[in-house]
């Protein structure tokens, strides 16, 4: 009878054995593919990202690494949620050509709007997109590019053209076209872009650093 009780003692720790054994497999095996598809998702979200600010800023006109040259922006100016926002910066041979601000406008007719908005070193857009937003499809969703053509009314822009007090709606006395049937929606990216031509046209050497020439041909 003992004998037998021995017997069980070793089959439970064998077993016991090939469990931990197991368990510590599939642990690494898990944590493996974890970190597979982790570099997957942030490479195509790198992929994504980028496609996006070339379409702001083509690939000609800089040659840094746009991804990489990028600085946090902690400033309550532009803060959503009290989070520091990215500003990516493109140079062609280290002289400033573009700011490409990644923004949200807090105040959209459904809540947040993200938003990449590109600023040449001259101070003036190269181009305003949306990222996402949760705005009244048919309605409010017509600030995408894919669904018109309204978001390119700020290409060329600046606080001179037209004036600062002219950066509103025309409901507002400004000069941009609202949305039909939406005014809140153009109204809340109209603000945000003007505050970010601001805080551009006040800090734009800090941005930059200390490079002091000035590319203006975007």
């Amino acid at each position: 009878m003992a004998i037998d009780k021995l017997d069980l003692k070793k089959n439970v720790l064998s077993a016991g054995k090939s469990l931990a054994v197991f368990a510590i497999v599939a642990s690494a095996l898990v944590g493996l593919t974890f970190i597979s598809t982790k570099t997957t998702i942030e490479d195509n979200e790198r992929e994504t990202l980028l496609k996006s600010l070339n379409a702001l800023v083509p690939v000609g006109y800089y040659n840094n690494d746009l991804y990489k040259d990028s600085i946090p922006l902690d400033t309550p100016a532009l803060n959503y949620r009290k989070k520091p926002i990215t500003i990516y910066r493109a140079r062609l041979d280290n002289n400033p050509v573009a700011a490409i601000f990644s923004v949200t406008a807090p105040d959209g007719y459904n809540g947040a709007i993200n938003m990449l908005i590109a600023i040449r070193a001259n101070e003036t857009l190269s181009g305003v997109r949306v990222v996402s937003h949760k705005e009244t499809p048919g309605l409010g969703d017509a600030i995408e590019i894919e669904k018109s053509y309204w978001i390119k009314s700020f290409d060329d822009k600046s606080l001179s053209n037209p004036v600062e007090k002219k950066w509103r709606v025309k409901k507002d006395g400004g000069e941009f076209d609202q949305l039909t049937g939406a005014t809140i929606t153009p109204r809340a990216i109209v603000k945000i872009t003007k505050k970010s031509l601001l805080y551009f046209m006040e800090n734009k050497d800090q941005i930059f650093g200390d490079t002091k020439n000035v590319t203006s041909g975007l």
